[in-house]
């Protein structure tokens, strides 16, 4: 019998079952909080704003899309209050804005599964003392 998941490896499962739902064709990033009694706070994931309904040919061109495109971290920052989050779980390796906003939401701990390339979080996250660490495997999610 295996064991039940970690309190990071909960959150991560979370995290994508989040990114599930981004509108995204080609990248789909789920985040997960978790607070301080190892409560789920909120999930996010990578999309447009709120609001706005792209119309089909927006998704056409990567790149001009690109910069509309708001990160599931900067989400997941817009659901909780600063100092309310221990855990935060991503599904990619926080970009360096994302991780700069997670520093200043007093994050202790960030977990992620995929690299992200032109980061500097690990550089981040070592000068604002948090723990910044890939999960070495995968959850699997059986329905």
């Amino acid at each position: 019998m295996k064991e039940r998941l970690s309190i990071p490896e909960y959150a991560m499962a979370l995290a994508y079952v989040a990114s599930l739902r981004s509108e995204d064709p080609y990248r789909k990033v789920g985040a997960a909080a978790i607070d301080y009694d190892n409560r789920v706070i909120g999930t996010a994931y990578n999309g447009l704003a709120p609001g706005y309904d792209a119309p089909p040919s927006f998704w056409d061109d990567r790149d001009k899309r690109q910069k509309f495109m708001l990160h599931a971290e900067i989400n997941l920052c817009s659901l909780i209050k600063r100092g309310q989050a221990r855990i935060i779980a991503c599904t990619t390796l926080p970009c360096t804005s994302c991780m700069q906003a997670l520093c200043a939401h007093g994050v202790e701990a960030v977990y992620y599964a995929e690299d992200y390339p032109n980061s500097h979080s690990h550089e981040i996250a070592k000068t604002y003392n948090v723990n910044l660490e890939q999960l070495s495997h995968s959850v699997e999610i059986k329905y």
